[in-house]
């Protein structure tokens, strides 16, 4: 199983991500975490790093760059039974984030909305959240990934029942539906933008 120690959360859906923030911070976990979600958790009491003071960067180009960041994957991607991702690990000074919790912006509400433009729905393209998601989900040997708020119920049982620990089967599944929560995503970018080049046309 893996223990969760640090956790990662940015989230476009806030329901039920105080009550699982404060179960996590009960088990000692640290919580990193972008500016909105921040000012979520923040206000009910719970103690969060922002993801600026983690990195050490400030988000920058209207909020597009914050984070895409070594520190932010090398935590997510590296193999905890690697020597040398370990060695590389702490000569970065780096530490392993063991959950992520994110999910983004509804893009097919967003492409529905009458008047919406080309540029608009470039604008809110989610990548770091994507990115976050992504890299959690490849290492889920390790790290235990959930986009969707009805699994933490599922997240907070297994932490419950054993000691903050995610069980293997657990974050398989949690994996499969993260990758299916990002190719939705795409696709409906997709669709839109071929949509979009056929009116230009």
């Amino acid at each position: 199983m893996a223990r969760i120690r640090r956790a990662i959360m940015s989230c476009h859906d806030k329901a039920g991500l105080v009550e699982l923030a404060k179960l996590l911070a009960s088990f000692d976990v640290e919580i990193i975490s972008t500016a909105g979600t921040l000012r979520e958790l923040r206000e009910a009491g719970i103690d969060a790093v922002s993801l600026a003071d983690f990195t050490g960067m400030q988000e920058m180009m209207d909020g597009r760059v914050k984070s895409l960041h070594p520190k932010v994957h090398a935590g997510l991607l590296g193999l905890r039974d690697n020597k040398l991702h370990f060695e590389q690990l702490q000569a970065n000074k780096c530490v392993w984030i063991d959950l992520a919790v994110v999910n983004l912006h509804p893009v097919q509400s967003l492409i529905a909305k009458p008047g919406i433009t080309l540029e608009e729905v470039i604008d809110q393209i989610d990548i770091g959240g994507a990115t976050m998601i992504r890299s959690a989900a490849k290492n889920f040997r390790y790290v235990t990934v959930v986009v969707d708020p009805r699994d933490y119920t599922t997240i907070m049982h297994e932490v419950r029942a054993h000691d903050g620990e995610i069980t293997y089967p657990t974050r398989y599944r949690l994996a499969c539906t993260a990758f299916a929560h990002t190719a939705d995503y795409d696709a409906a970018i997709a669709q839109y933008l071929s949509s979009a080049q056929a009116r230009c046309e």
